[in-house]
């Protein structure tokens, strides 16, 4: 069975130093730099929701000057990681912040493009419906909320090993599954973020690149 690209984790489970690691990130790193290089403006600020350990800020600082980086993460001992990997990134690559994505207001107001990676099957429901909120409040005409993880397609046959990884997502949290696009896709429609951009990736994972629309 395949091993998707970036397992559930607790962050106790990636070592007791300040600068976690997260295997999956190593491997991922460049195929998604590799689409969001054909996706991302040159310029602007770039808002990276649920920045886990930091790897992923890091690399993507580095691979695109031109593009300031905001790194992000409810979690205090992920902000720490993301803190300790800044230490070693270029200008461009912004100390962390905390964000929740179902909070009601962002410590950000706005951005060029807003990256969420493997975030959505690893929460519930409402943590998806609040990361679309705040792309529409932050986002202007023409910036993308950019996606990156596993999904359930209605029109594509569910591979055994995403079938899997779904039973062991609901068997760690019931309210964690992977999601259907569709039905993220109508949510984000209703907020004025249309489905512009799907990429198949390695590992049967997709990335999505919504637009916002004028309202």
């Amino acid at each position: 069975m395949a091993e998707p690209s970036f397992p559930p984790y607790n962050v106790g489970d990636l070592g007791k130093d300040v600068r976690r690691q997260a295997p999956a990130a190593a491997r991922n790193v460049a195929p998604i730099g590799d689409v969001l290089a054909q996706w991302l403006p040159t310029s602007g600020l770039v808002l990276e929701v649920a920045s886990g350990t930091g790897e992923h800020a890091l690399a993507f600082a580095r691979r695109f000057p031109g593009l300031d980086w905001q790194p992000s993460d409810p979690d205090g001992e992920a902000l720490a990681s993301i803190a300790a990997w800044q230490l070693d990134g270029p200008p461009n690559l912004l100390p962390p912040i905390h964000l929740n994505v179902c909070e009601p207001e962002w410590p950000v107001k706005w951005a060029d493009v807003i990256l969420c990676i493997n975030m959505v099957h690893i929460s519930p429901r409402e943590a998806s419906l609040g990361l679309l909120d705040g792309a529409a409040r932050s986002l202007e005409a023409g910036g993308s909320l950019i996606l990156y993880g596993p999904w359930l397609e209605s029109d594509v046959p569910t591979t055994p090993s995403n079938e899997a990884f779904d039973l062991s997502l609901k068997s760690r949290n019931p309210r964690w599954g992977l999601r259907l696009v569709d039905d993220f896709a109508g949510e984000a429609k209703l907020r004025g973020l249309v489905l512009t951009g799907r990429q198949s990736m390695p590992s049967n994972n997709i990335m999505l690149c919504f637009e916002a629309k004028d309202a």
